[in-house]
């Protein structure tokens, strides 16, 4: 992308609306906009104007007025992007966003491509890789946990945890290529048992922000819950029942629900994603058989599973019902279950008591009657361990920083082996510049060998 020409974009939404806000980045936004700008005291510049300073005004092409506006001016470097920034806000009729936009386009700016002014601002240093992904993440955010990931990663999170680490390790790499400057000397000059305590230290937190992504991930786009059971126990109705709308066909036939059903819900700040499975038991219809097999995959990559049980037949099949538990226990042995007997409506006192006394941590409701829906919300954020966000601890849920921490991991896994078998130094050398390499790709400091060289020289004195 060219970055010294001035480009310009809605910065909200399209579409009618009380105001719309355009912004321009570059060298010449101010000299531009100022162009067409006629202040309400008919005397001002927004060139002579300080940054971070709001006017009042009119757009004017010619003698036409085509809106009166607020400009907000961000001068150099003290804005988003570190170039000249302006926001104009003006009326939000379509017609008038874009008459502006047409005039400016025409009088030296060109439209924005998607992300550019992110970008921009990754490119002057306003921000690392790290932070100008998690904008995107912070305004796709559709829940109070997955926005406070996002703002923690905007704010550094992932940079800072590895920033320190990573400038050790560019200390020891450069001294490692001492060594094999001097390698006909047989001198050492990184301490070796300093050095394995800082490669047990990186490992140990690649280790910890590899393991938060599966959580990470899960948290930003829903944690998948999959509603399992024999069919007729009540699945969809306990669906519509969480999500308050009429999602998946209910009726008394065996067999209605034959592909997986999903939807999103928001519970104290939580987006879970439900999975509405077909009903399990033995059946000859192919189709179904489909349907049942696709229940238990759904199950296999959910992170939550929801038993369904129905509470009148377990009263007549007590061993059975405990054997079904088992089973499905042992089929997914690492996830977290939730037993859940449905219809007690239908129950006296004395039998919902004694059948809560026959499985533990049971779960009674009643879909159709939606008792005992909030205690089962309750229970499903209780499962859901935010103890990482509300202590503020980095948490990975970016897909590429993940496969870069991996990278790195498998090279500092390499260099540990090399210090163990004390191979030769030019050897693992290379697979500290591969970690050094991965964990720049997560920041956007790419260029390892200049952070080398510029550690050699800015910390030694080399033929003084």
């Amino acid at each position: 992308m060219i970055q010294n020409d001035t480009i310009i974009a809605m910065a909200t939404p399209s579409g009618v609306g009380a105001i719309a806000v355009i912004r321009l980045s570059g060298e010449n936004a101010i000299t531009i906009v100022d162009s067409f700008f006629k202040s309400v005291t008919n005397k001002k510049s927004l060139l002579n104007q300080k940054t971070h300073t709001i006017h009042l005004g009119q757009i004017v092409n010619n003698t036409t007025v085509l809106d009166e506006v607020l400009v907000s001016v961000f001068k150099n470097p003290r804005s988003y992007t570190g170039e000249n920034v302006v926001e104009i806000s003006c009326h939000g009729s379509v017609f008038i966003q874009q008459e502006i936009i047409q005039l400016f386009l025409k009088n030296g700016c060109r439209m924005a491509d998607n992300g550019e002014f992110t970008m921009r601002a990754f490119l002057n240093g306003k921000m690392d890789l790290s932070q100008a992904e998690a904008v995107a993440d912070v305004i796709a955010s559709n829940s109070a946990a997955s926005h406070l990931m996002a703002i923690q990663q905007m704010r550094g999170g992932i940079t800072n945890e590895l920033k320190e680490l990573r400038v050790q390790l560019l200390d020891f790499a450069a001294l490692i290529e001492l060594e094999l400057d001097f390698s006909g000397e047989d001198v050492e000059f990184a301490d070796r048992t300093k050095f394995k305590q800082l490669v047990a230290k990186i490992t140990f937190v690649l280790k910890r922000l590899i393991d938060s992504f599966a959580f990470g991930n899960a948290m930003k786009n829903g944690i998948p819950v999959a509603i399992i059971g024999e069919p007729n126990v009540g699945k969809s109705t306990l669906l519509n029942t969480l999500l308050n709308e009429e999602k998946a066909i209910v009726s008394d036939i065996a067999g209605t629900t034959r592909d997986a059903i999903e939807d999103e819900l928001i519970i104290d700040g939580v987006a879970f994603r439900f999975i509405d499975t077909a009903g399990i038991r033995e059946t000859e219809d192919i189709v179904e058989n489909i349907g049942i097999k696709k229940a238990y995959e759904k199950a296999e990559n959910a992170q939550l599973i929801i038993f369904l049980i129905d509470s009148n037949k377990f009263s007549h099949a007590s061993e059975e019902f405990l054997q079904e538990i088992e089973t499905i226990q042992k089929r997914f042995p690492n996830k977290r279950l939730l037993v859940i007997a449905n219809k007690i409506d239908t129950l006296s006192c004395h039998d919902s008591a004694v059948l809560q006394s026959e499985i533990e941590n049971l779960i009674l409701l009643s879909a159709k009657q939606k008792t005992g829906i909030d205690e089962l919300k309750t229970e499903l954020t209780s499962l859901v361990n935010t103890g990482a966000l509300s202590n503020n601890e980095t948490i990975v849920t970016n897909s590429r920083h993940f496969e870069a921490l991996n990278n790195a991991l498998t090279a500092i896994t390499s260099v540990q082996q090399g210090i163990d078998l004390e191979i030769s130094t030019d050897l693992f050398s290379i697979d500290i510049r591969e970690c050094l390499r991965h964990l720049g790709n997560i920041t956007g400091e790419y260029d390892v060998d200049k952070d080398i060289l510029g550690h050699i020289f800015g910390n030694f004195c080399i033929g003084k």
